[in-house]
């Protein structure tokens, strides 16, 4: 006899349909596995969308950080996940993210390194390559612009000295941060990220334009420079 929980959501009592469910009770009453199966909307013909949901969120060990990281090739692996609800997937995530990043953009205060890892982590915790971003700032130490400079692979990236000058002295900052991402987790500065950070403190001085920090996101952690007496 086919079991209830791998019936059709429709066959199910209606304060356990997840969309009704969420109307009755409020969103927060829906597990992850719920959430992700109203995105999906439909399961395959081995089990529901929500039987489908658990399965992806089992391949990512029920993380949802780890869920972030995917890309549409690893959602397609899953049996019933096709170009369409993988993307759908995707870009509530991707949506979910830049929530996190509204209000923290330009013209935001930096008061201490605290202030550029909640601005930046939410755009470099999940990628998994490298990217090398900067934060001009002006006198009030308000960001007046933050900017992708370059975009490497797992383990490291290319930085370019003179465009990063270039854009400084266009947008008149006054001070720079550095920020970019260890896919590895780990947020020890590599011997490569020292000797930037250095190079940069020397250009930046002869152009009398202060660098307050270079941040490395990792994951829920980070290292500042600045922080460490590095600069």
């Amino acid at each position: 006899m086919e079991s209830y929980r791998s019936m059709s959501i429709k066959n199910w009592a209606v304060e356990d349909r997840p969309r009704e469910k969420m109307l009755l009770k409020g969103i927060q009453s829906l597990s992850n596995a719920e959430l992700l199966a109203v995105m999906i909307g439909s399961g395959s013909r081995d089990g529901s969308a929500v039987d489908l949901s658990r399965q992806i969120l089992h391949g990512a060990d029920n993380n949802l950080d780890k869920l972030g990281r995917y890309s549409v090739n690893d959602l397609k692996k899953i049996k019933g996940i096709g170009e369409a609800k993988a993307v759908t997937i995707l870009a509530a995530l991707e949506l979910g993210r830049r929530r996190k990043t509204s209000g923290k953009g330009e013209d935001s205060r930096i008061k201490g390194s605290h202030d550029v890892f909640e601005m930046m982590q939410p755009l470099l915790a999940d990628i998994v390559h490298e990217e090398f971003w900067i934060l001009l700032l002006n006198r009030a130490n308000k960001v007046v612009e933050k900017r992708k400079m370059s975009q490497g692979g797992i383990s490291g990236t290319v930085t370019d000295i003179r465009m990063i000058l270039k854009h400084a002295l266009d947008c008149l900052a006054s001070s720079m941060i550095l920020c970019h991402n260890h896919p590895s987790g780990n947020e020890k500065p590599s011997e490569a990220d020292i000797g930037i950070t250095r190079k940069l403190k020397e250009a930046t001085g002869i152009m009398d334009i202060s660098l307050l920090d270079h941040v490395i996101i990792a994951g829920k952690t980070y290292f500042s420079f600045a922080d460490e007496n590095l600069l």
